[in-house]
C-alpha cells in the first residue's frame, strides 16, 4: 500500500511503525472474511481493511470524523484478521496509534467519556473488589444486563504451601481475583501437584490492557512499568523460570511489553526481557500433564473448548489445551463451526457496544451448544464471564477443571 504521510507524523516513531505496517498490506480482503464485525454488519469500514484506510488517512492529514470514531472504536481487536492475512500486516499495532491519534483529533460526548472513566478507573481500582462484592451480595436484585457483569461469589480454595526448586511468578490480574479467585488459587495448586511453586508479586497490578485499549495509552503504561518494578528483582536474580498467566487476556498485552516500552531507555530492556519471559498457562501443560500422568481422576463427561481470541490469534497458540487435557483423560473438543470468531467480550467491548457483543456471544454459544457439553471451558476471564451470562451450561476456565480431577491432598 502506497502512503503519503503528512507532516505531523512523518518524523515521529508512531508514523515510521504505521508506515511499515501500511506498505504490508496488498489490499487482497481474506481479512473481512474472518472479522467479526464485518460478519454481522456487512459494512467495508467495520472490517479490517476499510480500518486501514481509515488510518491511512488520519495519517495522510485527513481530520477524522465521528464516523471514523465509530469505525474504529467497533473494532473488537480479537486480531483474528492477523491471523488470516497472508502479508503479515501487524494489525493491532496499526490500531492503537489510529485509535490513539483519532483520541486527540475527535472529541467525544460527555456519556461516552465518562462510562469510559468509569471503566479504566473503577476496574483497575483497590475499590474494585469491594464493589464486586456488594454486587454479588445484592445480585438477586440487580437487573438483568448488570446481573450478567457480576458473576455469583465463588470459593477460591486453599494456595498451596509447599516449596520447590521450580518457582514462577503468577499475574493475579485486576479483575479476577474479585470476580473468579478460584482460576488463581486453581492455577497454584495445579501447578503444586506438578512440582512448581507459585510467587505472586504483590505490587504488580493490572497488566495494563484496560486502560491502553480504553485509549489511556499513557495510563497503560504505567502500569506496565509498575509491574515490571514489581517483577524485576525476582527475575533480575533469576529465582523464577517463567511469569505466567492463566488469562490469555493479560498474557497477550504482557508478551508485548517490549514494543509498548521500545522507546523508554529506562525500561525498554527489562520490557523486552519480561516479554521473553512470559508464557500462557497452558504452555505449561506438556510438564504438567507429564507430571500428573495417571494421577488425576477426570470426569467421563464432554467439555467444549473455547479458544479466546487473545490465546489463538493473539498469542498465536493453538491446539495446546485441547491436546493435553486429552493426554489426562479429559474429553475435550472445539465447536465445528467458526472456532475462530470471537464470543463478543474483548475486554470491556460487551459493555460499551452490547448489542455486537451480545449477537457474538449467542453465537458462539450456539456453535458450543451443538456438542451438548456438560461444560464449556475457556482461559480467559472476560470470555469466561460473558458466554456464562447467555447460558445455564457451567462455563469454567480449564485449570478449574484440571484441579477439580486432582487427588486430595
Amino acid at each position: 500500500m502506497q502512503t503519503n504521510l503528512s507532516p505531523e507524523f512523518r518524523d515521529t516513531a508512531e508514523g515510521r511503525e504505521a508506515e511499515a505496517i501500511l506498505r504490508k498490506c496488498v489490499h487482497c480482503g481474506f481479512c473481512t472474511a474472518t472479522c467479526p464485525t464485518y460478519q454481522l454488519l456487512g459494512d467495508e469500514l467495520d472490517g479490517p481493511r476499510g480500518r486501514i484506510y481509515l488510518i491511512k488517512q488520519m495519517l495522510e492529514g485527513e481530520q477524522p470524523t465521528r464516523s471514523t470514531q465509530l469505525h474504529l472504536d467497533r473494532c473488537l481487536t480479537c486480531r483474528n484478521c492477523e491471523s488470516t492475512c497472508p502479508s503479515g500486516v501487524q494489525y493491532g499495532a496499526l490500531a492503537d496509534i489510529g485509535r490513539a491519534i483519532m483520541e486527540r483529533k475527535v472529541d467525544r460526548g460527555a456519556g461516552s467519556k465518562a462510562l469510559r472513566w468509569v471503566l479504566k478507573e473503577g476496574l483497575t481500582s483497590p475499590l474494585f473488589a469491594p464493589a464486586m462484592k456488594l454486587g454479588q451480595a445484592l445480585r438477586p436484585l440487580l437487573p438483568g444486563a448488570l446481573k450478567d457483569k457480576v458473576p455469583p461469589r465463588q470459593e477460591a480454595g486453599r494456595w498451596p504451601t509447599r516449596e520447590h526448586a521450580r518457582k514462577v511468578l503468577l499475574l493475579a490480574g485486576c479483575v479476577q481475583p474479585s470476580m473468579m479467585p478460584n482460576v488463581n488459587t486453581a492455577t497454584a495448586r495445579v501447578l503444586d501437584a506438578a512440582g512448581i511453586q507459585t510467587l505472586v508479586a504483590p505490587s504488580a497490578g493490572c497488566c495494563g490492557a484496560v486502560k491502553f485499549h480504553l485509549n489511556d495509552q499513557a495510563g497503560g503504561l504505567a502500569h506496565m512499568r509498575n509491574n515490571i518494578d514489581a517483577w524485576w528483582p525476582l527475575v533480575e536474580r533469576g529465582e523464577v523460570e517463567a511469569i505466567v498467566m492463566n488469562a490469555s487476556g493479560c498474557g497477550v498485552t504482557v508478551r508485548e511489553y517490549g514494543h509498548h516500552l521500545q522507546h523508554d531507555p529506562a525500561y525498554a530492556d527489562k520490557a523486552a526481557r519480561i516479554g521473553a519471559l512470559t508464557r500462557d498457562l497452558s504452555e505449561l501443560l506438556p510438564d504438567i500433564a507429564q507430571a500428573l500422568q495417571g494421577k488425576v481422576k477426570p470426569s467421563p463427561e464432554m467439555l467444549a473448548f473455547h479458544p479466546p481470541c487473545s490465546l489463538q490469534h493473539g498469542q498465536q497458540l493453538r491446539g495446546g489445551v485441547e491436546r493435553w487435557l486429552g493426554e489426562l483423560g479429559f474429553t475435550v473438543r472445539v465447536a465445528p463451526g467458526e472456532p475462530h470468531l470471537c464470543c463478543g467480550s474483548a475486554g470491556t467491548y460487551s459493555v460499551l457496544h452490547p448489542e455486537i457483543a451480545k449477537q457474538l456471544r449467542d453465537r458462539k454459544l450456539g456453535h458450543l451448544g451443538e456438542l451438548e457439553p456438560a461444560a464449556i471451558i475457556s482461559a480467559n476471564v472476560g470470555c469466561i464471564a460473558h458466554l456464562q451470562s447467555g447460558t445455564a451450561t457451567p462455563v469454567r476456565h480449564w485449570v478449574e477443571v484440571l484441579d477439580a480431577a486432582l487427588p486430595v491432598s
